[in-house]
């Protein structure tokens, strides 16, 4: 097997940087040196020279200490005397702004000001030392140097606030987005668990009572009926359960992203031939379920398909939980060039189990297809519910 690559501790780039001011400081100083000046001049210049790069290095891992060594070798610069110039000017000394970009980048921000303090310090000292060596000279030549090294240090370092607030910017919008995708998921199971569970628990239960009610045996009918019962405890357990999940899981953002989640790879796909399987498994001989279907079929976008069959889902699930048997629920769906009316109607049953209301289901269904561009719509009438939505096809669209 090939052994892999391994890469450079140190990129090109980097190299480079290093490479060019430390060949010009290399030069400098042979040329100071030809010029009169001592050797132990040249030698603690080169040494600076050597820490400043090393600083600037250590800087990426090891911000302060970077820093530290910067200091230090600038500190060596200045105090070491050289005939005409200021050695704190060489091309290495670039690497102490560098190192202090490398820590505004990585500290917190106090940390970075008394950084940036201690180059304003250092900067005037630098001056205070050249005047001390040459009094005579004139004092605009002292802040003519020193001036521009003051406006590259603060602009070096406000330059790297910049950059990390900037940073620190994407990286909490890459945290809300994740947050976001995260609730979506949420949203995600949280439907797929109401609408696929408890539909079909629903279904079950309106089953067993069904039956209970059919038979002619009084035990068979008192244990169908605490079947039964058990089914509806689980139905309101997994109510309870999904409320857990968050109420965030039921907005429009959530809703939203779980229905784009739908259409990923790897989900089954749900669509209209679903239906008449779906109509006949919550049939049985106390519930009338039947499925009507006029007009031509036309092309719906996925999300349009989704919520027509979650739309038939919920309105059958709500007519078996609250009405008392015998129920009568008729699905229809029809057709024009614009749009597709699905409607789910019911006869009210024989009696009332509970209140029926908007609950997170029907919310939950309303968001489904606005997502989807249509409207939907809850009739109560004294002879039971319609369940109306509205979805555009593709052409309508």
């Amino acid at each position: 097997m090939t052994a892999p690559l391994r890469r450079s501790a140190w990129p090109a780039t980097t190299v480079a940087a290093h490479a060019v001011p430390a060949l010009l400081t290399v030069i400098i100083l042979v040329g100071a040196w030809y010029l009169g000046a001592a050797w132990w001049q040249v030698l603690a210049a080169a040494g600076a020279a050597v820490l400043l790069h090393a600083g600037a290095g250590v800087a990426a891992g090891r911000p302060w200490a970077g820093y530290a060594i910067g200091a230090l070798a600038m500190l060596v610069l200045v105090l070491t005397p050289s005939p005409g110039w200021s050695l704190h000017l060489l091309p290495s000394a670039v690497c102490f702004p560098f190192a202090l970009w490398r820590l505004t980048g990585l500290v917190p921000v106090r940390s970075s000001v008394t950084a940036l303090a201690v180059a304003a310090f250092g900067i005037v000292l630098s001056e205070v030392v050249g005047w001390a060596r040459l009094p005579a000279g004139p004092l605009w030549a002292r802040l003519a140097e020193g001036g521009p090294l003051m406006l590259v240090v603060g602009g070096v370092w406000l330059a790297a606030l910049l950059v990390r607030r900037r940073r620190e910017a994407a990286r909490r919008a890459e945290g809300e987005r994740l947050a976001a995708a995260l609730a979506g998921e949420r949203a995600g199971i949280r439907r797929d668990l109401h609408d696929v569970i408890a539909h079909t628990v629903t279904v079950m239960v309106a089953r067993i009572e069904a039956a209970a009610v059919t038979t002619a045996d009084a035990a068979t009918r008192r244990e169908l009926g605490d079947i039964a019962e058990t089914g509806r405890d689980a139905h309101q357990g997994l109510r309870a359960m999904l409320a857990t999940l968050g109420p965030s899981a039921v907005g429009p953002s959530a809703v939203g992203a779980a229905s784009r989640a739908g259409s990923r790879p790897g989900r089954v796909p749900i669509s209209l031939d679903v239906l008449p399987d779906l109509v006949a498994s919550a049939a049985s001989p106390l519930h009338a379920v039947t499925l009507a279907e006029a007009g031509e079929r036309r092309p719906l976008s996925l999300s349009a398909e989704v919520a027509a069959v979650r739309t038939v889902q919920e309105g059958i699930t709500n007519a078996l939980r609250h009405l008392e048997p015998p129920v009568a629920v008729s699905v229809s769906l029809r057709w024009s060039p614009a749009e597709m009316v699905v409607e789910v109607r019911d006869d009210g049953g024989s009696a009332l189990r509970g209140a029926r209301g908007q609950g997170t289901g029907l919310m939950g269904i309303e968001e489904r297809v606005r997502t989807a561009g249509g409207t939907l719509s809850i009739d109560d009438g004294d002879d039971g519910w319609v369940l109306r939505a509205r979805l555009p096809t593709k052409e309508g669209a």
